[in-house]
């Protein structure tokens, strides 16, 4: 008997306690995945219930943890470390639970913005919500990550001594970290100005220091701006909000193009018009909207002619405008050599001879 009671105690105990949280983490979960999927696969017009499958494994982690921490005790295990086992296990809850937390909203928010943008039709809209959703993820992570970094602390009954001490300089603290902070807690209003201030979204089109680029991501401190070669600038979001900067995609995408010619006076511009045109039609970047041929500008020695061609956003216009340009020298080295730009020079006169200075006798 002793020794029977001495198995049940140390061995059996234990694996019954253990392998009872596991067998139950594993069962609720599956049976959670099962109802998840059921619902998706009614439910197809909203992908809320598959992004919510992305929280299985903090769901189990959570689940795991608290029927360990509700039953380690039982177990008789390492008794004079209960307590340490005991904060080991609630902070790992308090972490999971965050990371469920996260986990949960990140799904919500982006069903929302999944359903809003297969339903609307004007793109600039869509890509303001798209940045809106974006911060407000990252919002939300920063929030639940402090609260359960301050909950985490407040298990150790030394920190709460530390806080209530703490407390009592609040006042100096707080003096002192927001000086320190100012410019952290500039880019933060900035990028929530930016967000819901419909000043710049992700993917809008942007010239900043001269660079031109699309926008890719958008923080509560920084933005990055790619560029065509495909660098990337990263700029603190105060910038977009205390300095002017070009937005080529605000009020819609479509985008207007120049290219600029400078020909001989006797350029054959009647003609050129018919081969833009010609041009214009042939390349798929243009959207149809508009096009037109003008003579800008003449100089002693040039003729400025400017096409104008317009395409439905940034990067098209820049495929048309390019197409433009080689399209049109080409053919006009090709047809009209006479039309590009000549540097008229004159034969070089001697200068006369001076009557050399007379001898002294």
């Amino acid at each position: 008997m002793p020794v029977r009671r001495h198995v049940m105690e140390n061995v059996l105990r234990p694996l019954i306690v253990l392998g009872g949280s596991v067998v139950l983490t594993v069962a609720v979960g599956w049976i959670v995945d099962r109802l998840l999927r059921r619902s998706d696969a009614r439910h197809r017009e909203t992908p809320l219930w598959g992004l919510l499958r992305r929280a299985r494994v903090p769901l189990q982690l959570v689940l795991i943890t608290a029927f360990v921490r509700g039953s380690y005790r039982q177990t008789g295990l390492l008794r004079e470390y209960w307590t340490e086992i005991g904060r080991l296990l609630t902070l790992v809850i308090i972490g999971a639970s965050a990371w469920l937390a996260i986990r949960v909203s990140a799904a919500v928010v982006e069903s929302s913005y999944s359903r809003y943008a297969s339903a609307a039709r004007d793109p600039a809209r869509v890509r303001r919500v798209r940045t809106q959703v974006t911060l407000i993820q990252r919002v939300v992570m920063a929030v639940v990550g402090v609260v359960a970094v301050a909950a985490m602390l407040l298990t150790f009954p030394a920190m709460r001594a530390v806080g209530t001490s703490m407390l009592a300089s609040a006042g100096v603290l707080g003096i002192v970290a927001g000086i320190a902070a100012q410019s952290t807690l500039g880019n933060l209003f900035a990028g929530l100005q930016i967000a819901f201030g419909d000043m710049v979204r992700i993917g809008d089109t942007v010239v900043v220091n001269g660079e031109w680029g699309t926008v890719e991501e958008i923080t509560l401190t920084f933005l990055a701006v790619r560029t065509w070669d495909e660098r990337r600038i990263t700029m603190p979001v105060s910038y977009f909000t205390g300095r002017p900067f070009e937005n080529w995609s605000r009020g819609g995408a479509q985008m207007t193009g120049t290219a600029f010619f400078h020909l001989d006076h006797s350029a054959p511009v009647e003609e050129m018009r018919k081969k833009l045109h010609e041009i214009v039609r042939e390349c798929p970047a243009w959207d149809g909207r508009s096009w037109s041929l003008d003579v800008t500008d003449t100089t002693p020695s040039t003729l400025v002619v400017r096409a104008l061609v317009t395409s439905k956003d940034a990067d098209d216009v820049w495929a048309l405008r390019c197409a433009v340009r080689e399209r049109m020298m080409s053919w006009l080295a090709a047809e009209h050599p006479y039309a590009l730009p000549r540097i008229v020079t004159a034969p070089a006169v001697p200068r006369p001879r001076h009557a050399e200075p007379p001898v002294a006798g």
